[in-house]
């Protein structure tokens, strides 16, 4: 019998969940199936799933205080299950930020937590400027400036590696 998946995921402005759209379709080409969950609609009941795969973005520095609590309440059963946990971040795009091990951000994420799972990646984001409020485009347009990013304010650029994504996916395949 197959493995049954759920790959949780929390986004602010969409692009972690076409992610794990992409992932799902590797995942699918293994002939393998993934049930798609936003943390904003997971009931928390982790008994059905042999994997989880949890992806998550970040905004201001962290990740989703939602998917922080899941992995901070259910550790025990991660720990009992084959599991996954993907970053997406627009610190990504410099491609010497680019593994879990040189994220700033996932680095920081894993010393405040201890929950370790199987495999780890990190996934550089989309910057679409037009699409954030007022707030949110002045400060990552600060953010941006001081990392010496675009900062023109109709700037809407993709930076994620899909080769990556896939390669991700078959990594997957393989959990």
């Amino acid at each position: 019998m197959p493995a049954k998946t759920a790959m949780i995921y929390a986004t602010v402005d969409g692009h972690t969940k076409k992610i794990c759209q992409r992932l799902i379709e590797v995942l699918k080409a293994h002939e393998q199936e993934a049930e798609l969950i936003s943390i904003e609609d997971f009931d928390g009941d982790l008994t059905p799933y042999d994997r989880v795969i949890l992806g998550a973005s970040i905004r201001y520095g962290v990740h989703d205080k939602k998917i922080i609590a899941l992995i901070n309440t259910k550790q025990p059963e991660l720990e009992s299950k084959r599991t996954a946990f993907f970053s997406v971040n627009l610190v990504a795009r410099k491609p010497e930020k680019s593994s879990p091990e040189t994220n700033p951000y996932v680095v920081k994420f894993f010393k405040t937590i201890s929950w370790k799972p199987d495999m780890v990646e990190t996934f550089a984001g989309m910057l679409e400027y037009p699409k954030y409020s007022f707030f949110d485009r002045t400060m990552i347009r600060l953010i941006m400036w001081m990392t010496k990013g675009p900062t023109d304010p109709s700037t809407v650029k993709e930076y994620t590696n899909w080769d990556k994504v896939t390669a991700f996916g078959n990594r997957l395949a393989e959990l």
